[in-house]
């Protein structure tokens, strides 16, 4: 399959012909040659390469979560490179004047299907700021690396918008890039001129490695497509003084701390009867992030069958029994998170803060299962008619 960069430069570029054009990008914008995005584009033919734009991580990929991005000047191109994600909210949206003499946002980047993160929350607000200036925004589209079928997890209800959710969307949205667009441009009423290089080859049930593209990770902890599968659920983890295993070579594939029993904990989840997942205990050393230096007790998680694998309830899961393993040793986050200090970072992540006070209440992970059925065959009404792939 192609995603959407190789079938632009197949096409000879012409979506972009005669245009002045912003890149937002990041490491992931590469052909299936491994060419990457700016490196193609400012030597296209009839095309006009101005500035790049790097989302969290920045535009090469080497800044670690939550690190504001400094603007610069690429080494590769020479273009001036404009941050959208630096030490306030305001930075997350391009300024008018960064867009000043541009006739249009390409936007390619590998997001990873899930709606905390950041980058489908980049391109929105790069819609909104390409709306507002009156230029066109064109995504090159690329694969839902953890399949474009699957639906889950809970609504984003208002009061709890963020950066690792500004639209309401399922966590595990089965999207493309492409088709969030498409969603966003129609719910949010963009009078935007929006164009859709859509990716060749890709059916909706593919997971990545069957794609035969090459995975860069798209962020730091992001190394493999197993990492994206589990991600939409350990993720939760963030929200909680858990480990995560960043800083580790495993991160959300393992989680612990160091007041856990492994076995006990591994038994715990094994008796949930999840479907698609083992847990083996197992312990580990973070080097840096949460419990940097101490051993930490806990989980590995293995996918035995991706399609019937459903990583949110699974986190909610890891989240349950390792509360109630010392629950005086456990601990929501109440730091800042993605620039909203007033709300606790597990409801940011879930979308409210029903979740967490079923968890304070006693809630088995059966009865926050059924909670989100009813939001889940609600937002796959919703986002049919933006699916463009069979």
């Amino acid at each position: 399959m192609l995603a959407g960069l190789d079938v632009l430069a197949a096409g000879r570029f012409r979506a972009l012909r005669g245009r002045r054009v912003g890149l937002v990008c990041n490491p992931t914008a590469v052909t299936r040659g491994l060419v990457h995005a700016a490196d193609l584009l400012a030597a296209a033919p009839g095309v006009s390469l101005a500035a790049l734009f790097g989302p969290e991580h920045g535009v090469r990929g080497d800044a670690q979560y939550m690190a504001a991005v400094g603007g610069e000047r690429d080494p590769a191109t020479g273009l001036p490179v404009h941050s959208l994600y630096g030490e306030t909210a305001e930075s997350l949206k391009p300024p008018p004047e960064a867009l000043a003499g541009l006739d249009a946002l390409v936007f390619d980047i590998q997001d990873v299907g899930t709606r905390y993160y950041t980058y489908q929350a980049t391109m929105m607000l790069c819609m909104e700021a390409a709306a507002a200036a009156r230029i066109g925004f064109v995504v090159l589209d690329r694969p839902d690396p953890i399949d474009g079928v699957r639906v889950e997890g809970p609504r984003l209800r208002p009061g709890f918008e963020s950066f690792c959710g500004l639209h309401d969307l399922a966590v595990r949205h089965g999207m493309t890039v492409g088709e969030l667009a498409l969603l966003f441009r129609a719910e949010r009423r963009l009078d935007l001129e929006l164009e859709i290089v859509p990716c060749r080859g890709w059916r909706r049930d593919m997971g990545f490695r069957e794609t035969g593209l090459p995975w860069v990770f798209p962020s730091p902890n992001m190394p493999t497509p197993e990492t994206a599968l589990v991600y939409p659920g350990m993720c939760l983890l963030e929200g909680t003084n858990l480990s995560e295993a960043r800083g580790t070579t495993r991160p959300f594939e393992l989680f612990g701390a160091p007041w856990l029993d492994a076995r006990r904990l591994a038994t715990d989840l094994a008796r949930e009867r999840l479907p698609g997942i083992a847990f083996r205990p197992a312990s580990f050393v973070p080097t840096w992030d949460k419990h940097a230096g101490v051993r930490c007790h806990g989980v590995e998680l293995f996918v035995t069958d991706a399609a019937r694998f459903r990583p949110f309830r699974t986190g909610l899961a890891c989240v349950v029994h390792a509360r109630a393993q010392a629950p005086d040793r456990f601990a929501w986050r109440t730091e800042p998170y993605e620039f909203v200090a007033d709300v606790p970072a597990f409801d940011l992540l879930c979308g409210s803060d029903r979740e967490r006070k079923a968890i304070e209440a006693g809630a088995t992970v059966a009865e926050l299962s059924r909670a989100l059925v009813p939001e889940e065959r609600a937002f796959e009404r919703r986002r049919r008619p933006f699916l463009r792939y069979d």
